[in-house]
């Protein structure tokens, strides 16, 4: 078996046990979530079409993703929430609200270099 045979399996293995561990990511491919003119991530990046990660930051990008502030973890209340969903680029996405997930708690600081998230360990 090639390798990239072996990546395949590897992938198709690590996506069948996110699927069995994490039923609600079907969720998305939902028409409530979906649907390009009705579902709540069209709505959400119609309200607010730029990142606002990078509009944090003074930096002016399109939205393509939506995020859940609060991640729902299987809370459907939570999921389809709007108040819960936030407009940001893949790039924001794929890197800082990543890293806060793993970590339980927001990334940056103020001036002074005081974390500016509540929950950060430094706040306890």
């Amino acid at each position: 078996m090639t390798s990239e045979h072996q990546r395949l399996r590897r992938k198709r293995e690590h996506d069948a046990k996110r699927r069995a561990e994490q039923p609600w990511r079907a969720w998305y491919s939902l028409p409530a979530w979906r649907h390009p003119e009705t579902g709540l991530r069209a709505h959400q990046l119609r309200r607010q079409p730029l990142c606002e990660r990078c509009d944090q930051r003074g930096i002016i990008t399109p939205a393509d993703t939506v995020n859940h502030v609060k991640p729902h973890k299987g809370d459907w209340s939570l999921f389809i929430d709007p108040t819960n969903h936030q407009s940001v680029c893949k790039a924001c996405h794929d890197s800082i609200v990543k890293a806060e997930e793993m970590r339980g708690y927001g990334i940056g600081n103020d001036l002074s270099g005081r974390p500016l998230a509540a929950d950060h360990p430094w706040n306890k």
